[in-house]
């Protein structure tokens, strides 16, 4: 998400950096240039007004015209306008009350809620340790219940069982009572949807309110749709009444105006992002954060965290106690490339990296290195022997025409992998000569090879 804003903001406030000093002129022209690139990114039309007289009001100041670094005070001002515009801080989902703490999905059809409510269901559980039951209000589409009773048997999620012919009303009253008497922390409603506003669809939703009175009613939203989502948000925010946004497609979104304008035209937090098929795949959203990345400045917090998440402890030691000893094989080399994987990949890893956003287009399309690659080197050490992955060198010419065969590659690939081993190989023995003082003294500047960058 926000890849074409960000394309385009870094290249205006880019220009705004290098200059020594700013007049009045420059700064207006720059922001008529912001505000071309805010409303290609479908950010609605109000917002962006209001979002370019907030900046040019800070921007046009003799405190920054005077100041040491213009350029860098007005990239500041565009991006604590971001933040402000997106939402201040992050706003987690209200499920700390008394339980059971009730929380309703509502959306249009189609917009991912069934799905949405399957991984909310198995954030809470891990990541909140909190006990979940999920129910199926959807009576009309047919096999929406037993959608959600197969995501449920995938995720671990308890699902409320089905009584055919009873009203949406009727299975959320009976969802809260079984919830409270069977000790659930957290109720998910799926609620049913319609390709389109209605009354009758706002009419049900309003019913299971009343009903079950519930802590949260989140708004499950394409981003994809668009500046439609912003109709969609306001009419639900008009006739239910919503406490927060969950944005899905989130990963198929490369302009972001949705997330700027549903927040700034509702006033209601977003508070997750779907950002993938798989069931894990929904992060928090942090405003600043997101500001960041936006504006090329980076997400280490949130890429130390994917780290942390997706690091198993067993195998990070098992590595340390071989790098101790000299030793990386193959092998090693294979788990940390599923690593990258499990982070997002190369372009995932890098959006988060301060700076790295324009060197991601530039210099790894000109060395042709993308996340196929990965791909294409974990097919490489999968048709290798475990003897071949354990002693590298005895990987010649025979062994290299099978490997390539096997897994679909070619022998100048085979060649370019082994490359890549031995020089990670070489910086780990080089942090075993070094050791932990001499580390800190010459930084991880000392590891990189001559020139840097990824083995040609």
């Amino acid at each position: 998400m926000f890849d074409n804003l960000q394309e385009r903001l870094g290249d205006v406030l880019d220009k705004l950096r290098r200059r020594g000093a700013l007049s009045e002129a420059d700064v207006t022209a720059a922001l008529r240039e912001v505000r071309v690139a805010l409303l290609e990114a479908d950010v609605a039309l109000p917002v962006v007004k209001d979002f370019i007289e907030k900046v040019r009001e800070q921007a046009a100041g003799q405190e920054v015209l005077r100041s040491v670094t213009p350029g860098q005070m007005v990239v500041k001002i565009v991006h604590d306008h971001l933040v402000e515009t997106l939402g201040t801080a992050e706003v987690p989902l209200n499920v700390e009350v008394p339980p059971p703490a009730v929380v309703m999905l509502v959306g249009l059809q189609g917009s991912g809620k069934t799905t949405s409510c399957a991984k909310i269901g198995l954030r809470l559980t891990e990541k909140r340790k909190k006990k979940v039951l999920m129910a199926s209000l959807d009576v009309r589409r047919p096999a929406a219940q037993d959608q959600l009773r197969m995501l449920g048997l995938q995720s671990g999620v308890k699902v409320l069982d089905n009584v055919p012919g009873e009203p949406p009303v009727a299975i959320a009253k009976r969802a809260v009572q079984s919830g409270a008497l069977e000790g659930y922390d957290v109720i998910l409603l799926d609620t049913a949807g319609r390709l389109a506003i209605d009354d009758e669809l706002m009419a049900e939703a309003a019913a299971v309110r009343d009903a079950v009175k519930p802590h949260e009613t989140l708004l499950v939203a394409d981003a994809m749709t668009g500046q439609d989502a912003v109709n969609v948000a306001s009419a639900f925010k008009d006739k239910v009444g919503l406490t927060g946004i969950m944005l899905t497609r989130v990963d198929g979104d490369a302009r972001g105006g949705a997330a700027l304008s549903m927040r700034a035209v509702t006033g209601c937090p977003i508070k997750l992002l779907g950002v993938g098929e798989k069931l894990d795949a929904v992060e928090a959203f942090h405003p600043d954060r997101v500001a960041s990345r936006i504006l090329g400045m980076g997400d280490v917090v949130s890429l130390v965290e994917k780290a942390a998440e997706t690091i198993e402890q067993d195998e990070a030691e098992k590595l340390a106690r071989k790098i101790e000893k000299g030793k990386f094989d193959l092998d090693d080399l294979g788990q940390q490339l599923r690593q990258m994987q499990k982070m997002g990949g190369l372009s995932g890893m890098m959006n988060l990296l301060p700076g790295m956003s324009k060197a991601q287009a530039e210099q790894l399309k000109k060395a042709k290195v993308d996340d196929s690659v990965l791909k294409r080197q974990l097919a490489m050490l999968a048709s290798m022997t475990p003897t071949e992955r354990r002693r590298p060198e005895i990987i010649k010419a025979s062994r290299k025409q099978r490997i390539a065969a096997g897994s679909g590659t070619s022998v100048p690939e085979i060649n370019k992998l082994l490359k890549q081993h031995m020089e990670a190989s070489r910086m780990m023995k080089k942090v075993r000569k070094m050791g932990k003082k001499g580390l800190m003294r010459g930084g991880l500047g000392s590891l990189l090879p001559p020139g840097g960058g990824f083995p040609r």
